[in-house]
């Protein structure tokens, strides 16, 4: 049953990225999902206009707002801009404090839900992934993409919560943080923010411009306009007429930023103090496995290094890897004659910490760069850290009760 529900689901998912040949499967689930997509459609619109004409409002903290996300489920590569980010701000001498849903993490036990509402208890403080002097949960605990911050950047708070107007109170009230990074929020609307940093893969910006469950999108395109910055991310090169234009022609003023996604090195998960340099993976044979929302992207990369790929294997986005699928995998890595195992770093953080492996394995670490707009960027920074200049010149997503909304 539970292998039959995930072929199902990998399916779905084929069907919502367009990866299947259209044949009767194909076309009747499709039609089914867009259906699901128009209702969907209706209610993202209705809660946009609650929110515009302040029948719902969205709470201000105090401090400035810094919200990260896209208009589509997952692969635009948000956690490395979040990194950059949250990085820029502590140089400058910010306190600065990541607030995450935590995606995939470990959820309370419904059991002590039920048991808080029937006693009228306190709701649990939000999750702390990092102090800012030590990573206090794994994965499995806080989620991948927290887990993988609090990891990567010493010196910044980490938290957890589905409630993050919560978690923002709780971050300025426990850590002093003065300035706060909501990571994929930009459909959180409860929580105002000064900047939204829209984030666009270039290389499938809107998927089929439908809406969830057929398309990739969580919103219409035209709610662009929110964006104070757009990223057009996984450029090799500069300059996307096409992509820029229809940018433009939702929010012609937007300071649009384009970057790549560059690897880097090769960090080894057996050996957590060995590094290969890129140049190692040329001319080497190797197998590669990923759990992320678009591998494609993963597996160009390995060959535009000079890898050839004897095995490869792709999971569903955020799956957690069993001992037998991991057995499984390092046997077909053998057949296949494999000199190393790579995959992302994403992923392995999901790996089990005594894992051990018969091939060398290794992940892969990607960094942002920017290629257009690097002044921008700065400039963004500068206005983020400076308070009365960074609310001078923000574009909240809906108006204060003193603004005229210009939206149409």
């Amino acid at each position: 049953m539970a292998v039959r529900a995930r072929q199902f689901e990998e399916f779905a998912v084929d069907v919502v990225y367009d990866r299947r040949d259209s044949d009767v499967g194909v076309k009747m689930l499709g039609g089914f999902m867009l259906v699901l997509s128009f209702v969907f459609d209706g209610i993202v619109r209705a809660r946009c206009w609650l929110y515009q004409q302040r029948i719902f409002r969205n709470q201000p903290l105090g401090v400035p707002v810094v919200v990260v996300g896209n208009l589509t489920v997952g692969g635009t590569g948000k956690t490395p801009i979040v990194e950059k980010f949250a990085r820029s701000l502590a140089l400058r001498g910010r306190h600065v404090a990541i607030l995450s849903r935590g995606y995939k993490s470990r959820a309370e036990p419904s059991y002590r839900r039920l048991w808080r509402w029937i006693s009228h208890g306190e709701n649990p403080p939000p999750k702390v992934v990092s102090d800012g002097q030590q990573v206090l949960l794994d994965s499995a605990e806080a989620g991948d993409e927290p887990f993988m911050l609090a990891r990567n950047l010493p010196g910044v708070v980490v938290l957890v919560d589905k409630n993050r107007v919560k978690a923002g109170q709780y971050a300025i009230k426990k850590f002093g943080s003065d300035i706060l990074l909501l990571d994929d929020g930009f459909q959180y609307l409860s929580l105002r923010g000064q900047h939204n940093v829209l984030l666009v893969d270039k290389t499938n910006p809107f998927g089929n411009h439908h809406l969830l469950p057929r398309g990739i999108l969580r919103e219409p395109v035209q709610h662009l306009r929110r964006a104070s910055y757009v990223f057009i991310t996984k450029s090799e090169s500069q300059a996307d007429g096409e992509l820029r234009e229809t940018i433009r022609q939702y929010h012609p003023e937007v300071e649009v930023i384009e970057c790549a996604h560059r690897p880097t090195y090769l960090h080894s998960i057996n050996n957590g103090s060995t590094r290969l340099s890129l140049d190692d993976l040329r001319g080497r044979r190797i197998a590669a496995f990923s759990g992320i929302a678009t591998p494609e992207s993963f597996e160009k990369i390995l060959r535009s290094l000079g890898a050839e790929i004897g095995y490869n294997k792709r999971f569903l986005d955020h799956h957690r890897f069993t001992p037998e699928e991991l057995e499984r995998f390092f046997t077909r890595a053998l057949d296949a004659k494999a000199d190393l195992i790579v995959t992302t770093e994403k992923d392995a953080v999901r790996l089990p910490s005594d894992l051990v492996s018969p091939i060398p394995l290794y992940y892969l670490r990607l960094e942002i760069e920017i290629l257009s707009g690097d002044h921008d960027f700065d400039a963004a920074v500068s206005r983020i850290c400076f308070p009365r200049g960074s609310f001078t010149h923000s574009r909240a997503p809906f108006p204060t009760d003193n603004e005229e909304d210009t939206d149409e």
